[in-house]
């Protein structure tokens, strides 16, 4: 398991409700993605599995954007059949991505169908054909993991880190995934964590005092955006 981490700059904010925190969410993937195609004609976003981004890719279905411009990444990956209804790729799709007009060579899903070695090794070098993230999306878990960097595995924080990690026994099911290194989820021009409810107070509070959780492992040098409705707040 990590236990130095880089250091991690968190800019933390509250919102009274998951709606609010949804209305920010969106805007900022707007502006990113705006800012990203006029800077290099492309917007490279990886994005996160869990309710609160279910709700903020069902709002991106009724936006006007220049989505043949926007590349789809996924931090994480679960190891289950391709059209699985637990896939994080699937739920984008079904939410976002089947109702708009992203090329289908723009889209990366992971395929963590192939078994976790297989899909990190494949995964990996589909990476290299990008620098930077231009948007990275996370949530965190009640144990403060994220993506499927979980406690006690390896989070992948070196600077000679490989980019994708192949997870194997991780506390929740399915236990075999695929994930996109600390270190290569911190190689970003901006990453935001989306966090709602009570249930994520806990883990909140250990982030807050500095305790070596995977969600702090995430050290871009511009910092982490972490967006939070008022039950999750510590």
């Amino acid at each position: 398991m990590a236990t130095a981490l880089p250091a991690q700059t968190a800019r933390w904010h509250v919102f009274p409700d998951d709606t609010s925190l949804c209305a920010d969410a969106l805007a900022r993937v707007l502006t990113a993605a705006r800012d990203a195609i006029a800077q290099h004609a492309a917007f490279d976003i990886a994005l996160a599995g869990g309710n609160t981004p279910r709700k903020l890719y069902h709002a991106l279905r009724n936006v006007d954007a220049d989505w043949t411009r926007w590349h789809i990444w996924y931090g994480d990956e679960r190891c289950l059949p391709a059209e699985d209804s637990e896939r994080n790729s699937r739920m984008a799709r079904t939410e976002w991505l089947d109702h708009v007009a992203v090329p289908a060579a723009n889209m990366h899903p992971i395929p963590a169908e192939s078994g976790a070695r297989e899909a990190a090794m494949l995964y990996a070098r589909e990476l290299r054909t990008i620098d930077a993230f231009d948007l990275v999306l996370l949530g965190i878990g009640e144990d403060g993991h994220t993506a499927s960097l979980f406690p006690g595995h390896d989070w992948g924080t070196h600077t000679d880190s490989p980019d994708m990690l192949a997870v194997f026994d991780a506390p929740k099911p399915p236990p075999e995934r695929v994930s996109v290194s600390a270190q290569r989820l911190s190689n970003a021009h901006a990453v935001l964590f989306l966090v709602e409810g009570a249930g994520k107070r806990d883990a909140i509070t250990r982030w807050k005092n500095g305790e070596p959780i995977p969600a702090a492992s995430i050290a871009p040098a511009t910092g982490v955006d972490v967006l939070l409705d008022a039950s999750a707040n510590s």
